[in-house]
């Protein structure tokens, strides 16, 4: 079995098993990058060359389809949670919040707007220990 052939099967599970084990999109960047590799390999036989061509291509395809994917800004969600400040929350900064009756690390979800002690604000999500949240009123439309 010749190294194009090998290749091209790892290219091909790769790009399989994102459709199975989603890994936002790796796994589909190094399948293509395999498949790429396999078609270049009667110009690079070298198979240092193949392996290094194949993690650079990774790298920049995955890189080029972040960038290209849409950001998604979470407003209100229908399953969001009702919370209530219990200390000022600064721009970029945290603060706590009464959460399901525990005190929460908390963080605005608008990086550029402060939010008041006793506010009632709805969950959006959470990043570890510290909750995304948006006040009541900016979520009014």
């Amino acid at each position: 079995m010749s190294i194009a052939v090998l290749w091209m099967i790892a290219g091909v599970v790769l790009c399989i098993m994102e459709f199975i084990i989603p890994t936002a999109f790796v796994e589909l960047t190094m399948g293509v990058s395999a498949i790429i590799v396999a078609l270049l390999t009667p110009v690079i036989p070298h198979l240092g060359l193949q392996v290094v061509l194949w993690l650079g291509l990774s790298v920049l395809l995955n890189v080029l389809l972040q960038r290209l994917l849409p950001k998604t800004k979470s407003r209100i969600i229908e399953d969001s949670k009702e919370a209530q400040t219990l200390t000022e929350i600064l721009p970029g900064q945290t603060g706590r919040v009464l959460y399901e009756g525990n005190s929460w690390q908390a963080r605005c979800e608008d990086e550029e707007m402060a939010i008041a002690p006793q506010q009632k604000v709805y969950v959006l999500r959470r990043q570890g220990t510290t909750l995304i949240v948006m006040p009541e009123q900016a979520l009014r439309f």
